[in-house]
């Protein structure tokens, strides 16, 4: 080839090396890690995309029900503001 390509019998004196190195154990045990680590990113992405639309359905849910939300945030807001649960751990 030109200028900085690499020619196939090139390739196949860096695979020699490489396995020359590391050997056949090695490499296929990184070949396995490998897969896996594709098949688990691959079974993540596909569980990202079905909970994009579970807060579409939260949202929804929390516009039925507004008055609920205001009643429990405005005590706990009284409880913070005397300060009776200072030095206390939080559940």
């Amino acid at each position: 080839m030109g200028m900085g390509g690499i020619s196939i019998w090139q390739l196949l004196i860096i695979l020699v090396i490489v396995l020359l190195i590391f050997g056949t154990k090695r490499l296929t045990g990184l070949g396995s890690d490998l897969g896996n680590a594709i098949k688990g990113f691959r079974s993540a992405m596909k569980d990202g995309e079905g909970e994009e639309a579970e807060p579409q359905k939260l949202d929804q849910a929390d516009a039925k029900a507004p008055a609920a939300g205001t009643a429990g945030s405005a005590a706990a807001g009284a409880t913070a503001a005397t300060g009776a649960d200072q030095g206390k751990p939080k559940v």
